[in-house]
């Protein structure tokens, strides 16, 4: 039985998002996911869903880890945050 797993997932790349998914998935996870790029769409994503994990992507053109993490702070969340480079 796979172990269930709601992670928010800070990344551009559809096809890095999608390696990351399969990855996990062959761990032995059941996945629920949203992707998102940018601080305004991860705050709406934390307000409306409760999530185990994030994963993000250390740089993107408009959003990175660091921003995401001082989003997080602000906001007082405390759940697992791993930044990857991929």
């Amino acid at each position: 039985m796979n172990k269930p797993l709601r992670a928010l997932i800070i990344e551009d790349s559809e096809d890095d998002t999608l390696l990351l998914l399969n990855h996990l998935r062959r761990k032995g996870y059941d996945v629920t996911y949203e992707r998102v790029e940018t601080s305004e769409t991860m705050e709406a994503s934390i307000n409306q869903y409760k999530w185990d994990i994030i994963l993000s992507d250390h740089s993107m053109p408009h959003f990175s880890s660091f921003d995401a993490l001082r989003l997080m702070k602000r906001r007082g969340f405390d759940l697992p945050f791993i930044i990857r480079n991929m």
